[in-house]
């Protein structure tokens, strides 16, 4: 199976076209080299996920015939994200959620500067 469908498939996608746009970004890796949309998937396959900011690793388990409910996922496929880059997704979430009160206005030089410190 192609992998953009197969990340459509596991919903690791909302639809395909995003996945294929994720694919032609070089934001799928495997073995880290960058693949392209028609690189066939078979079990045992390893590949790397970037996603805003942090990356998220997986295993392909199985092939599925078409896309799978949200339960079945974890028959077809393994998350084998290290502990660093959960915490480093967790972060980044929090992070997001505690933006400005909506109508504040853009954030002042100084506001930059401190949001920037915040995130190194």
């Amino acid at each position: 199976m192609r992998i953009d469908k197969y990340l459509w498939c596991v919903r690791l996608f909302k639809t395909r076209g995003l996945a294929a746009e994720s694919v032609k970004g070089e934001r799928v890796l495997m073995d880290d080299i960058a693949v392209k949309a028609s690189r066939e998937v078979k079990p045992g396959d390893h590949f790397t996920l970037k996603r805003h900011g942090f990356e998220q690793h997986f295993e392909v388990k199985d092939i599925p015939k078409s896309r799978v409910g949200a339960k079945l996922v974890p028959d077809y496929l393994i998350d084998k994200t290290p502990q660093e880059e959960l915490d480093k997704r967790d972060f980044l979430q929090m992070a997001k959620n505690m933006g400005r009160a909506k109508g504040l206005g853009r954030p002042t030089k100084k506001d930059r500067r401190d949001l920037d410190e915040f995130n190194i």
